[in-house]
């Protein structure tokens, strides 16, 4: 009768032993579950480190938009915490116009726009080059670059400041334009990353049909480097709004002033205007919070593209 089996009935014969032998296996290796306290003590913690999260992020906004609406005796003699008894819209008037808030956003506007743009031609032609050719120039480059982006930028300063001298860019606004484009190794891996996921068939395609590799960047690699260049835009730009040494260092006149500088000069040796800044920090705080809630989806669905191939 055992030799007389079809086939059929031996495959099932096999794979009932494997299920027994899985079930054997998984009993005796099976992990105790965790106690219900012990899971319910996990909740809680982590609830806890949310909440403390939480807090640590809103806290200092409550405290600038509270103190922004004050008097400079109401700030001094009150609780930070405290709301005000009648609120001073004129501290974002003084803010504005006499800290030069203005000014400081039409500055940061132009530095933003060559930087964005140079940082988008130069970042994505780099990438094409370094990701579609390999040779030994371009290991080297990739080479160069890692070393690059893991020296810390402060070991870096005294050779870049004496450049920009040399240059005669010192007190430009081109000074601050040219740093943030030539220093921005992390959005050329960005780049890098995307182009990964774009298929080398298309360029050889378009190669066999004639076109250059210039035609082929323009035509099909840029094109298919939207998202990556949305991500990169999002993050340039709050880098690059937020910054306040590169912007103090390299342009110290009043007229070249940033949003960041222009509310630094409300600080002086005799004390400082928190109420004056605190508003000047709101009005900063528009643009960049408008920019950032329409684009966040391209922060969160973009930044970790192409770092999977599939």
């Amino acid at each position: 009768m055992e030799e007389n089996k079809t086939p059929e009935s031996a495959a099932e014969l096999t794979g009932t032993d494997a299920l027994a032998e899985f079930r054997r296996n998984h009993q005796t290796y099976k992990f105790r579950e965790t106690p219900k306290p012990v899971r319910a003590l996990f909740i809680i913690l982590k609830y806890l480190v949310l909440i403390v999260g939480c807090l640590l992020v809103i806290l200092p906004l409550l405290v600038v938009l509270l103190g922004a609406f004050k008097t400079h005796d109401e700030y001094i003699t009150t609780n930070v915490f405290a709301f005000p008894a009648e609120p001073q819209w004129n501290n974002f008037v003084t803010a504005f116009i006499d800290g030069d808030v203005l000014r400081g956003l039409l500055n940061t506007a132009i530095i933003l726009v060559i930087s964005c743009a140079g940082t988008i031609i130069t970042g994505t032609m780099t990438a094409f080059v370094l990701q579609r050719f390999n040779s030994l120039f371009t290991r080297a480059v990739k080479m160069v670059f890692l070393v690059a982006a893991l020296l810390p930028n402060i070991s870096m300063q005294v050779t870049v400041f004496q450049v920009i001298n040399s240059l005669g860019l010192y007190n430009s606004i081109w000074a601050p334009c040219i740093l943030y484009i030539g220093t921005d190794i992390i959005s050329i891996y960005i780049f890098m990353q995307f182009l990964d996921n774009i298929s080398v068939s298309l360029d050889e395609s378009a190669f066999l049909d004639g076109a250059t590799y210039f035609r082929i960047y323009r035509s099909i690699i840029l094109p298919m480097l939207r998202p990556a260049i949305a991500t990169v835009l999002v993050i340039k730009f709050v880098g690059i709004y937020n910054d306040f040494y590169t912007a103090n260092l390299y342009m110290p006149s009043k007229e070249l002033g940033v949003v960041s500088t222009a509310l630094y000069r409300f600080i002086g040796p005799y004390g400082a205007k928190w109420e004056i800044i605190f508003a000047g920090i709101i009005i900063c705080m528009i643009p960049s919070l408008i920019i950032f809630i329409t684009l966040q989806k391209f922060i969160y669905s973009n930044l970790v593209a192409g770092s999977v191939k599939e």
